[in-house]
């Protein structure tokens, strides 16, 4: 890659996926200058049409444009528009370039748009020899051209939460035996409710955060959730041991501390948001699902669970479905079909076709597509595959929530089907880090694969 004078002042070339990718980009670039090609203009007026995402994205960056053009005389464009983003005499400015004096590189043909922002941004680092012209694309194959003639190019950062998907919270601090023991002198218990809660002091209070799991590690000792944290004090609530038979949540008991700590939080009624991760066959569908039928049925908690996720292949696109909506989402809900089919069989006591018929009345299945406007009462909602999901679809998805909504998350940031996404960039970990000190939002990493031991093994090896 290009080394990236600091000291020089800088302009950001965008590319067209970035604008799809954040509409709003434009304004946090701070003081540094904002270029658009015109090849970038020309592919956002080719996307603008229709009713998708994309679509709507197209619509919204061409609206910003507008936006800032209508407080320029029509004159006074070429001299860049000022972005409003902190003093005037600071302010970075928009410029957008024509594309009439880029000469084409002879190694990439003119006729790829790719190329021609390249081209483009040779010319306009030509007319800039005082400023770093430095390409934005989320396209890692433009990425890779730019380093190969040498220009400076970067990935767009400004949603990225972490720099490492190593640094994501698990969710989970196991303090290894004798972990409590430590907090002897700064520890006060009592019960409430029925519920046992613990009041603690100490360094090791800092690292951890609301809606946590604190516990010894393995399956020895107490295991408990963060409730509020504040400095060095931390106030703690006991999770229940849903590991027996007599504690089993629609027949589905948890195997280690960890798939505890997912059915404490898909029962509390104090979570508002469960995120789950983990990678293929750690029972993060199954037990979403069990904890629903749970809430639905026993507790009557809600009125309905609604299941949606991204409709992303992994391999080549069977094409159109016909058939109403569930009956287009059915070939993508097959993960939902079959844990449902376990739930139910006969051995459970629900084996009759008239009562798993009463029961399937309940659940929806509804595509991601059709969710704007809409708001959910009284509904669990489940988002399957969320690593595939973008910051803003995630966005309009969580906030559908209505009056007695839950919402739990599900994915496997290793499995990324979605172009221009990635494991420290999917709405999947936007939302883990976004609401992590948030109390009524809990979130856990599975590890151990429960499928089988010819999956745990693939997990492994593959």
């Amino acid at each position: 890659m290009v080394r990236i004078d600091k000291l020089r002042r800088r302009a950001y070339l965008l590319d067209t996926n970035v604008l799809i990718h954040d509409p709003a980009c434009l304004f946090k670039f701070q003081e540094h200058d904002v270029l658009i090609p015109m090849t970038v203009l020309e592919e956002l007026d080719q996307l603008k049409k229709g009713l998708t995402d994309m679509a709507r994205s197209a619509r919204q960056a061409t609206r910003a444009f507008s936006e800032l053009l209508d407080h320029v005389p029509a004159g006074e464009v070429a001299a860049g528009v000022p972005l409003p983003h902190g003093p005037a005499e600071g302010r970075g400015r928009l410029f957008f370039l024509g594309g009439e004096g880029a000469e084409p590189i002879a190694e990439l043909p003119r006729a790829s748009a790719d190329n021609r922002i390249i081209a483009e941004a040779v010319q306009a680092q030509r007319e800039r020899p005082d400023t770093s012209v430095i390409i934005v694309s989320k396209d890692v194959n433009l990425r890779v051209k730019c380093a190969a003639v040498g220009l400076a190019v970067e990935d767009y950062h400004n949603d990225q939460v972490i720099d490492d998907i190593e640094t994501m919270t698990g969710g989970v601090q196991e303090g290894g035996p004798g972990f409590w023991d430590s907090f002897e002198g700064d520890l006060s218990s009592w019960q409430a409710d029925g519920h046992s809660f613990y009041r603690l002091r100490g360094p090791a209070v800092k690292q951890w955060h609301p809606g946590m799991l604190v516990c010894e590690g393995g399956d020895a000792g107490m295991e408990a959730i963060v409730r509020e944290r504040e400095d060095d004090s931390a106030l703690l609530e006991v999770c229940r041991d849903f590991r027996h038979e007599r504690s089993a949540v629609w027949g589905v008991c948890a195997h280690d501390a960890r798939q505890n700590f997912a059915m404490s939080l898909l029962l509390d009624p104090e979570i508002d948001l469960v995120t789950i991760a983990g990678p293929a066959g750690t029972g993060k569908t199954y037990m979403a699902m069990a904890a629903g039928l749970h809430l639905i049925y026993e507790e009557r908690r809600f009125e309905r669970m609604v299941i949606t996720r991204e409709t992303v292949s992994m391999g080549e696109d069977i094409g159109f479905l016909p058939g109403t909506e569930e009956e287009k989402m059915a070939p993508w809900m097959g993960a939902f079909h079959d844990n449902m089919e376990s739930l139910l069989r006969a051995e459970n006591g629900w084996g009759n076709p008239a009562t798993q018929e009463m029961l399937r009345g309940r659940i929806q299945l509804r595509s991601p597509s059709f969710m704007r406007g809409r708001t959910f009462n009284d509904t669990l909602l489940i988002l399957d595959e969320a690593q595939n999901l973008s910051p803003k679809q995630v966005k309009g998805l969580i906030t559908r929530a209505g009056r007695n909504t839950k919402i739990v998350c599900l994915g496997n940031v290793a499995q990324i089907d979605t172009p221009y996404l990635t494991a420290t960039t999917c709405g999947l970990t936007n939302l883990v880090q976004r609401f992590r000190d948030w109390p009524h939002a809990g979130h856990v990493t599975l590890t151990a694969v429960e499928r089988s031991r010819l999956a745990l093994r693939a997990e492994s090896v593959l």
